[in-house]
């Protein structure tokens, strides 16, 4: 059996995408997991599917797999690259999709940029989901079982679960020590993408992000528009807002509540790929 694949990255933030249009795999963990090992298979944080759509005035449906083949509902860097690759095969530039949480319109620009309308965000959190009795723009939160330490967080989501930490440096930030526990915090019970924000000014942000089922990862589309909303509504940030990843920047636009929040940003083709099993 042979398996065509594209491998495209947004930043940094790679992906093994997957055209299940034009053929036919049975997409299982274990096999997910096979190709995503970056020793013995092709490697990636993300593995973006293309279905047909089911939806009238839809170009074609979008799954998301993390690399330990757990799906999820949303990517803002995979959405760019899925936008650039149906613009490949279609000759498109502007295209509707669905998602796990609702539909995306996504728009390659003139300069191979892509926009792409996330969503609107929640802080309710029965939505997101988290386990709190009222909605707040920040949470204390204990680390540990013994409850005697805490941390500030911000939490909502666009499409995906996020918390927002504010760091005084993302260079310093503890990522590697905080991310995998306020991943699995009992508080969210789907696990969460947690970003380590640092702001510059009132238009910048430095950001990390370590996602569920990945790991840290260069670049976070929708953690780049958690983090830049809520420092928008905590931090005195002003829209449009720079956010710099490890693999580069993103531009974040919102408009207040109840209102889109648009991300615009970079897709890049890598190689296109076959598989013999």
């Amino acid at each position: 059996m042979t398996i065509r694949f594209t491998k495209m990255h947004g930043l940094g933030n790679d992906f093994f995408v997957l055209d299940l249009r034009a053929q036919d795999v049975e997409l299982t963990s274990e096999r997910i997991l096979a190709w995503s090992d970056r020793h013995r298979g092709v490697g990636f944080d993300q593995l973006l599917v293309l279905e047909p759509a089911t939806q009238t005035g839809v170009d074609f449906k979008y799954r998301i797999f993390n690399a330990d083949g757990s799906e999820v509902e949303h990517c803002g860097n995979g959405a760019r690259c899925v936008a650039r690759f149906a613009q490949r095969s279609s000759g498109q530039s502007d295209f509707v999709c669905e998602t796990a949480r609702g539909l995306l319109t996504l728009s390659v620009l003139d300069d191979q940029q892509v926009k792409v309308a996330m969503g609107i965000p929640t802080f309710k959190p029965s939505e997101i989901p988290f386990v709190a009795d009222d909605a707040a723009l920040n949470y204390n939160l204990p680390l540990y079982p013994d409850q005697a330490s805490q941390i500030k967080v911000g939490a909502l989501a666009i499409g995906n679960p996020h918390a927002v930490v504010w760091v005084s440096s993302t260079a310093a930030a503890p990522v590697e020590e905080l991310g995998p526990i306020l991943e699995s915090h009992p508080r969210f019970p789907n696990r969460v993408n947690v970003g380590f924000a640092e702001r510059v000014d009132e238009h910048e942000i430095n950001l990390r992000v370590f996602e569920r089922g990945v790991g840290e990862t260069e670049a976070c589309g929708t953690g780049a528009c958690a983090a830049a909303i809520h420092g928008m509504l905590t931090q005195g940030l002003v829209s449009p807002v720079s956010v710099h990843l490890p693999g580069g920047t993103l531009q974040i636009d919102w408009q207040g509540m109840g209102e889109q929040v648009i991300m615009t940003g970079p897709a890049t083709f890598v190689y296109d790929g076959e598989l013999s099993e």
